[in-house]
């Protein structure tokens, strides 16, 4: 994106059929559990429930031909989730798409930014 974009962004949702496959917050899970190796921290890192960060796993090693994610139960040695090679290549080809598209944007984005008001409205939520 071009400097003068100000809080202009584009976020990308990658769908099959009616589930997202990936986007911005599945590419931070995946993020997030590389570095922690475990659901149940990345989720909190997040602000968010466990219970949604394992339904948002559950939906992306479903919508791949094999689990991006894989978990170990507890136990005395602990459990905890760790990425597969072919979640690093998703993750890896999700921001690599981003990347593309905000290049591909750019000019658009300066040109629309331009006719914004002066301050983003406050959300309603």
């Amino acid at each position: 994106m071009k400097p003068g974009t100000s809080s202009l962004h584009l976020r990308q949702r990658i769908l099959f059929g009616k589930a997202i496959a990936i986007g911005p917050g599945k590419a931070e899970l995946l993020e997030r559990i590389i570095d922690t190796g475990s659901i149940s921290a990345a989720s909190r890192q997040m602000g968010m429930s466990y219970r949604r960060a394992w339904l948002l796993v559950d939906t992306m090693n479903q919508c791949f031909s094999s689990p991006l994610i894989e978990t170990a139960a507890g136990g005395s040695g602990g459990g905890g989730a760790r990425i597969t090679p072919l979640g690093e290549r998703v993750l890896a080809l999700y921001r690599q798409i981003e990347e593309k598209t905000a290049t591909a944007v750019a000019d658009e984005l300066s040109e629309l930014s331009a006719h914004l008001a002066p301050h983003p409205p406050v959300s309603p939520h």
